[in-house]
């Protein structure tokens, strides 16, 4: 049931572990991930892991933890008290990085002796059998974009149906962005198609049917945009033509956004939406049922973002404004306009475009927090 969709079983992790430990690849993230770890020493700890449990508990937590410890000066969460190891979650959260924001996650509700989610992991990053054993072994599920529209429902009605299973038979929580890939001009706005999907799989009126998920919004907010250089290069193209992406740069963007400083990092949890929330919904004709959902969700997600520093000089810079000159000294703003310069040395385009484009990210949270 669900073979091609679901992550791997406790029976499957011996095999996937043996494929990974002869992967030549292997010393490379160990050499990054745990510097001070022998790569055979490494090896006879992984001969030891034979559940999911145990390979996110003496691999993955301690290697998101390390990307933590290398490239965050500060990691923050709140909201975590609402949640209860007695329910299961539909988490829909703003992603801004195709690996972290999951990742991060996941860390954090261990920390809060929480069980860790599946996560929907998109058909283009599930390549390569290094990739999807270690993707599939940490929960990671597929979900598969593009096709004909004929394609699309078939996809959407299996992820539906699986994160369902998941939710209700299996009893595990779920990660899911809320749209189809990251927001790369700094909005965070949930899809409505994300939302429908997500009923598909039931005959349930709405409340009820969405109402058994437990749908509840996270936030995660860095003070460095992951991979903002290459967002800014992404959406000024766009303007123009139709991006197209070259082979390999999902897998380039993950690890760039891996090792990129990003400053100081926060996680919220949301309150979950509430059946009284979803009656509201209800109550409003077929069409505009799931947009209201989307502002609500919407509406959390900006309570609950934090703004750092930079949101802040972005927005002054972006408008020529001092607004906000209170959150931020001379000598930071100097330092991220530093910062800005430097890396749109290496775009490709009209600097000034560029450079309103690279502020927009930024910025983009300040406006939409503000206007709540």
């Amino acid at each position: 049931m669900f073979e091609e969709t679901r992550p791997y079983n406790d029976s499957e992790i011996p095999g996937a572990i043996a494929r990974l430990i002869a992967n030549p690849f292997l010393g490379t993230l160990v050499k990054y991930l745990f510097p001070d770890t022998d790569l055979q020493d490494f090896k006879k700890e992984l001969h030891t892991i034979s559940t999911v449990e145990e390979f996110q508990e003496k691999v993955m937590l301690k290697a998101i933890w390390s990307i933590v410890h290398k490239t965050c000066s500060g990691f923050s969460w709140e909201g975590f008290d609402r949640l209860d190891n007695g329910h299961r979650y539909l988490f829909i959260a703003n992603h801004r990085d195709i690996l972290l924001d999951a990742a991060l996650l996941q860390i954090i509700l261990r920390e809060n002796h929480l069980r860790t989610s599946e996560i929907t992991f998109g058909n283009n990053l599930m390549q390569g059998e290094l990739v999807i054993d270690i993707g599939k072994m940490n929960k990671m599920f597929r979900i598969v974009r593009g096709g004909t529209v004929h394609d699309f429902y078939r996809n959407s009605m299996e992820v539906s149906s699986y994160m369902r299973h998941a939710l209700l038979e299996k009893g595990e929580s779920v990660w899911i962005a809320q749209r189809n890939g990251r927001t790369k001009n700094g909005i965070d706005k949930t899809e409505s198609a994300v939302l429908k999907m997500f009923s598909i799989s039931s005959p349930l009126p709405f409340v009820e049917n969405l109402g058994e998920l437990n749908i509840t919004p996270v936030v995660i907010s860095y003070e460095y945009e992951p991979c903002d250089f290459r967002k800014t290069q992404e959406m000024y193209i766009s303007q123009y033509q139709r991006y197209i992406k070259e082979p390999g740069e999902d897998l380039s963007s993950i690890l760039h956004g891996v090792t990129q400083q990003k400053g100081q990092v926060h996680i919220a949890v949301a309150p979950t939406i509430t059946r009284e929330e979803l009656a509201e919904c209800d109550r409003l004709e077929k069409n505009f049922k799931f947009a209201r959902l989307a502002e609500i969700i919407d509406q959390r997600i900006y309570a609950h973002y934090k703004l750092w520093k930079t949101n802040f000089i972005a927005y002054d810079l972006l408008n020529q404004s001092s607004k906000f000159a209170d959150k931020y000294t001379d000598a930071e703003k100097e330092h991220f306009t530093a910062y800005m310069e430097e890396g749109l040395v290496g775009l490709c385009g009209e600097k000034d475009k560029l450079r309103n484009q690279f502020l927009r990210i930024y910025a983009g949270p300040v406006k939409e927090t503000c206007a709540l």
